[in-house]
């Protein structure tokens, strides 16, 4: 009876182990693909791009005449207007990305960040200085340090600091608000602030059910050409990125051409609900953050904090960044990270803003 047992774990074993719940949610090795696995399809989001974008700009006339609707001509342009001034970005954020995965080795974060991941949320957020990009870039950008084993606090820091406290960000504010150098500091000190905070309530907080880990091509294989899986994981993360961007894009258009201006003014005169006010419409205009400081210098009727709350929120909370994270991340960790990345931007800005100006 002892001899038939043994026989009969061993034949058990491995119908335990393909039951295991960590080999469906991490799946075979990065770069490669099970035996009779379909190749994976890259082309979905890509045809949306298009579709989308091409379907607006030829379209829009000929509705506009059918139905009398002049606000088609404006919801088209400002779709077009939003995609076209993303698309750069997203393109050099997938650049970086692709690059990341094919030419860095894994080893190389493992030396750069401190071991102790709190430390490593502070160099990550110092680290978004250096890359001149805006929200659309700073997506695969993170998803790509992920997988080359970065932990999730510190590539989230990075992804919100990135785009907010770059030098051709910071440029453009001073630009924006000639007079008011104070205002350029108060928008390094809040995203700052607002990005570490966000990497250390992650780390405490932070669930790993929440974030489903973004699929790439992985490290190239031994032997392998590294242009190659270059060339791979860029079609792979603009592709996949791209028809999200078109989502975020249609939304705000959509706010835009719905809500009236005057509705606006109504809520500019009062200080703390200004803020409030000011911090949603970046999230409903979604401004690239290059550009958002010249939309923020021209709410005259906003106080300095509602306007820093503007350039504040918008790069790190907005309608297609949200739609980039739910493409990336998974729809349950948009929703979390975003909600609470709100709040936070806020009660710094009203901090920062309260100091500084």
């Amino acid at each position: 009876m002892a001899e038939v047992s043994a026989k009969a774990k061993a034949r058990v074993k491995p119908e335990v182990k393909a039951k295991s719940p960590f080999v469906p949610h991490f799946g075979p090795p990065a770069g490669k693909r099970a035996a009779g696995e379909a190749r994976p399809r890259r082309g979905g989001a890509g045809a949306v791009v298009v579709a989308v974008t091409v379907g607006a700009v030829l379209a829009g006339p000929w509705l506009e005449r059918l139905f009398g609707i002049a606000a088609i001509g404006a919801w088209r342009t400002l779709l077009v207007a939003i995609v076209v001034q993303g698309v750069p970005f997203l393109l050099l954020g997938t650049v970086v990305s692709a690059a990341i995965g094919a030419f860095v080795p894994a080893r190389v974060f493992s030396r750069v960040l401190p071991r102790n991941p709190a430390l490593a949320v502070p160099v990550a957020g110092a680290a978004g200085v250096v890359l001149p990009g805006c929200e659309c870039a700073s997506v695969p950008v993170a998803g790509s340090l992920m997988r080359r084993g970065v932990t999730p606090a510190a590539a989230l820091t990075f992804l919100l600091a990135a785009p907010a406290v770059n030098p051709v960000v910071l440029v453009s504010t001073a630009i924006a608000f000639p007079n008011s150098p104070e205002m350029v500091a108060a928008r390094f000190a809040a995203s700052l602030v607002t990005a570490v905070a966000m990497g250390w309530l992650w780390l405490r907080l932070g669930r790993e059910e929440w974030l489903r880990l973004p699929t790439g091509e992985g490290d190239p294989a031994p032997g392998a050409s590294r242009l190659r899986a270059f060339r791979r994981g860029l079609q792979h993360d603009f592709l996949h990125a791209g028809g999200f961007l078109v989502v975020g894009a249609m939304a705000a258009a959509t706010f835009n051409v719905l809500v009236p201006p005057s509705v606006l003014e109504v809520f500019s005169g009062s200080p703390w609900l200004g803020v409030l006010v000011a911090a949603v419409l970046a999230v409903l205009l979604s401004v690239c953050s290059e550009a958002d400081a010249f939309v923020a210098a021209s709410f005259a009727g906003f106080s300095p904090t509602a306007r820093l709350a503007f350039m504040v929120v918008g790069p790190m909370v907005d309608m297609k960044l949200i739609a980039l994270q739910s493409g990336a991340f998974g729809r349950a960790f948009a929703v979390r990270f975003c909600a609470a990345t709100f709040v936070v931007a806020v009660l710094c800005c009203v901090l920062v803003g309260g100091l500084f100006l």
